[in-house]
């Protein structure tokens, strides 16, 4: 999880949760997410979930990757986020499926993937990713990120702009543009990236509930997120030092932002969305040093995890900003979603 923004919105969360539940988007999300706990996913083969998608496997340099595709169209890849898996798109994957092929990737080491003995750094983690759609027949996505999937985003825009036509990224400011300033707001930003064996020494599988449970209180309506589902996911230790992984690498990757921002700058469009009680329009002005085309955003009545919190919202800001140019917004909080 990435966390950060404006501090005193992010430590009232808590109290302003049972508010939050009765926003309009966020009642009617809650209540589609509490009874969206779906059987355990195949690592290949139909869906549980949703009858319109499929698992499967595709090597790259690092290994396997675990994806999941459904729809038709345009090709719109989505890039979740720590502590979680492809699961957390699975509440707007088959709305956004009506209008694009949707894949969902578990990033490597994480979820079903591969566990790459290294590379976890944004560059290196982009270019696999780079490789799995191009294996996988396509030469053109755009791709939406989430968290670490900002990151991860950011540099394949960056790197393969030919390739990734636009952008939209949830919830994190860039390292070595804001996101730093967050590492206050949490402990486990500094467990994470402690060198191997720290974190994996401190949380035994016993811990992995009580410590993502902590974790998930950074939501605003904590209830909308599977919780069993991550905590299920992040039992294997592997796959938790993967994660922490990802997090070991921040330093390489705020050098590796900073070194570019100027003669690699984003000439795509960027959707620049922040949660109301985290970083809000900080996304937004994190992305405006590394992009000149950036349009903010703020998920209302949502926490960090936007996409499970406040779907409905993702679905609308993205069907428009991944649509055709010209669709006018149906209301005020869409108006900087328009393609």
């Amino acid at each position: 999880m990435i966390v950060g923004g404006i501090t005193a919105l992010a430590i009232t969360i808590g109290s302003v949760g049972a508010a939050l539940a009765h926003d309009a988007y966020s009642t009617e999300n809650t209540a589609a997410t509490q009874t969206s706990h779906a059987k355990r996913e195949p690592v290949v083969g139909p869906a549980h979930f949703h009858p319109g998608f499929r698992h499967g496997l595709v090597r790259t340099d690092g290994g396997r990757l675990h994806y999941v595709k459904g729809g038709s169209g345009p090709v719109l890849v989505l890039l979740h986020g720590w502590p979680e898996t492809w699961w957390d798109w699975h509440l707007v994957m088959p709305e956004l499926a009506k209008t694009h092929t949707v894949i969902a990737f578990d990033l490597p080491g994480l979820g079903n993937s591969s566990i790459p003995r290294d590379g976890y750094d944004q560059k290196t983690t982009a270019a696999r990713l780079h490789q799995a759609v191009n294996r996988l027949g396509y030469r053109e996505v755009k791709v939406m990120g989430h968290d670490m999937g900002v990151l991860i985003g950011y540099a394949w825009a960056r790197d393969y702009p030919q390739e990734v036509t636009r952008l939209a990224v949830l919830d994190s400011t860039l390292l070595g543009f804001g996101l730093e300033d967050a590492y206050s707001l949490s402990f486990h930003f500094r467990l994470n990236m402690a060198p191997s064996p720290i974190p994996e020494q401190i949380v035994d599988n016993d811990d992995v509930a009580a410590y993502l449970n902590h974790v998930f209180e950074f939501a605003a309506i904590p209830d909308a997120i599977d919780r069993d589902y991550y905590i299920h996911a992040y039992r294997d230790p592997a796959r938790r030092s993967a994660g922490y992984n990802y997090y070991r690498a921040w330093p390489a990757n705020a050098e590796d932002t900073k070194a570019h921002a100027v003669s690699k700058r984003l000439t795509q469009p960027v959707l620049a969305m922040g949660a109301e009680y985290v970083f809000g329009l900080g996304v937004a002005a994190s992305f405006e040093q590394v992009a000149g085309d950036v349009r903010g955003i703020v998920a209302p009545g949502s926490g960090h995890w936007i996409q499970e919190e406040t779907p409905q919202f993702v679905i609308d800001c993205a069907n428009l900003f991944f649509g055709p140019a010209g669709v006018p917004a149906p209301s005020e909080s869409l108006a900087n979603c328009v393609a």
